[in-house]
């Protein structure tokens, strides 16, 4: 039976996001965010969504990490949801931009405080010669903040996937999977497409 899709793609995104906690609680935010360096060399890993609307969909990383120097280098990314429960899969396209810093400042401080510290003390991506490097650096920051706040550090932010596209894609027996594209155009309206599965 063919399910009726919302004609605002981000209105069906965010149902089918309520659909997903309600059968994959813990990993329902879970998606894959795919980037590419100034060479064009692809990388993809798994993040967690933190606020999705009409904007966009937002994560927070470290902008030093692989991710962060792919995203100044080139802003085009994807991502993608997968609910196995459901059968589901969402495929976002679009290009990055940084939330501001009111907006990353504010998710920074619902972080647990030992988040927060671990966002000072990692470098991210950069080489590290033993675990017991990262232990210290912990202790290290632990001891610095004390029992104060901890403030952001000045790498650690979050970008927002401005969407030109995105794919819905439901599960159908023998194959017959449905898939319902929704691509932004000119007019900054939602024009709808049905793919061949």
């Amino acid at each position: 039976m063919t399910e009726k899709l919302a004609d605002n793609p981000i209105d069906t995104f965010l149902s089918w996001l309520d659909d997903a906690q309600q059968s994959e609680p813990d990993v329902h935010t879970a998606m894959t965010l795919a980037t590419a360096d100034g060479s064009g060399r692809p990388s993809a890993r798994m993040v967690l969504l933190k606020e999705a609307d009409t904007r966009g969909f937002v994560f927070y990383t470290n902008a030093e990490s692989r991710k962060g120097e792919d995203l100044a280098a080139n802003p085009n990314a994807s991502l993608v949801f997968h609910w196995k429960s459901l059968k589901r899969q969402v495929r976002i396209d679009g290009t990055a931009e940084r939330v501001t810093d009111e907006e990353a400042d504010a998710y920074f401080a619902t972080r647990p405080r030992g988040s927060q510290i671990a966002a000072w003390a990692s470098d991210q991506s950069r080489p590290i010669t033993s675990r017991l490097e990262l232990e210290r650096r912990m202790v290290r920051y632990t001891a610095r903040f004390g029992t104060g706040a901890v403030p952001r550090p000045p790498h650690w932010t979050g970008y927002r996937i401005v969407p030109s596209r995105i794919e819905f894609w439901q599960n159908r027996a023998f194959r017959l999977h449905e898939r319902t594209v929704y691509t932004l155009t000119d007019g900054d309206r939602w024009q709808v497409e049905h793919l061949f599965p």
